[in-house]
């Protein structure tokens, strides 16, 4: 699934020397008033249309497609040669300890970490992967050595008592065909052998997720900027509501580009891969493989004045200002801008206040 974004933000050009506003509601410039403040104008020279200055939350945001499910699948190898006698059923939760399928009648189990293992862990091996195993064997309630990142004579009693309450042969060492690392409970999603298949080494033995239901987004890599872990997102579910959320994971994938008419697969694409975990996950419950809108807030400001876009005008001196309709007058006054969004954008100066009336030219 790619992104689609729908975007807010307003942007300023710079056009034969002459600023242009670039905006929903057209193009407005305005020079030769000279000074900062200006000087008044007659009562019919005020063009028709005036709106007040507000005071209030500019947003700078953008929405982008994301897509309803359990987040990021991934992809259980096996690491062994045998038949597949057994697997865990599809929808299935498994947890730290547990198998996730069978091979030779003998579990292939999960156990909790990020470093994939690739090597046999026996005494005098060293390493993180070491530490990891080790936590994890502690966590089942295994007892009688140090967690640390040395595998010793003390973990290999350990990993034998394991194996025996697992049935496997006690051998105190620990194959990396036997374990699968997730970094916390999964849930099945496909089966990708048939029981009675004779399995090798790198074959696809199950798919899996996470166990929560979560928000996934596409974006592509020029709208990275949006994606900060940790950041907070409001997701429009397909029925309507709006409820919060925060970025939990951000990765970046690299997607096989579409086969031509030739055959070949095309040049591949990177993405940004965004998982949003919404803040009462029950809201998604009854939502399955279903779209929703993601709005990501790139800058927010509080409590500040602002005018609509169409309302500024570009002095000749430099900068902005806007025209003030006071009575039956009008004058310039210089602003400085800050945020623009929504059509809107921020003003401040020294004499600029919350209700004064501008004029919109139109």
């Amino acid at each position: 699934m790619t992104g689609t974004i729908r975007r807010s933000r307003l942007r300023a050009a710079v056009t034969g020397g002459v600023v242009l506003l670039v905006a929903a509601v057209g193009v407005v410039a305005a020079v030769g008033f000279g000074g900062t403040d200006g000087g008044r104008a007659q009562a019919g020279d005020a063009p028709p249309a005036t709106v007040t200055v507000t005071r209030q939350t500019l947003a700078d945001s953008e929405t982008a497609d994301g897509e309803l499910g359990y987040g990021t699948t991934r992809t259980a190898t096996a690491k062994l040669n045998g038949t597949v006698t057994a697997m865990a059923a599809t929808g299935a939760t498994v947890r730290r300890g547990k198998p996730l399928y069978l091979i030779d009648n003998e579990e292939v189990v999960l156990l909790y970490g990020g470093l994939p293992a690739y090597r046999t862990l026996a005494p005098g091996v060293k390493g993180a992967d070491v530490t990891q195993f080790e936590k994890n064997l502690d966590a089942l309630g295994y007892t009688g050595f140090t967690v640390d990142d040395e595998y010793t004579s003390a973990t290999a009693d350990a990993v034998r008592e394991w194996q025996e309450d697992l049935g496997l042969t006690e051998t105190g060492r620990v194959e990396p065909g036997r374990i699968v690392y997730a970094d916390r409970e999964v849930r099945v999603e496909s089966h990708q052998a048939d029981l009675g298949d004779l399995i090798q080494p790198g074959q696809a033995a199950l798919t899996y997720t996470g166990t929560n239901r979560v928000v996934t987004v596409e974006l592509d890599v020029d709208d990275q900027r949006l994606a900060k872990r940790d950041a907070k997102v409001s997701v429009r579910l397909p029925d309507g509501r709006a409820v919060p959320g925060t970025i939990s994971t951000v990765e970046t994938v690299i997607q096989a580009g579409a086969a031509g008419a030739n055959g070949q697969a095309g040049d591949a694409e990177t993405k940004i891969e965004v998982t949003v975990a919404v803040t009462d996950p029950k809201a998604l419950t009854g939502f399955d493989q279903a779209s929703a809108d993601v709005t990501f807030t790139v800058s927010e400001r509080r409590d500040v004045l602002t005018v609509p876009v169409a309302a500024l005008l570009a002095l000749a001196e430099g900068g902005y200002g806007v025209q003030v309709a006071e009575g039956g007058a009008s004058r310039i006054l210089a602003v400085t801008t800050g945020l623009f969004a929504d059509g809107r954008v921020e003003v401040t100066g020294g004499d600029v206040t919350e209700g004064m009336t501008v004029v919109v030219p139109r």
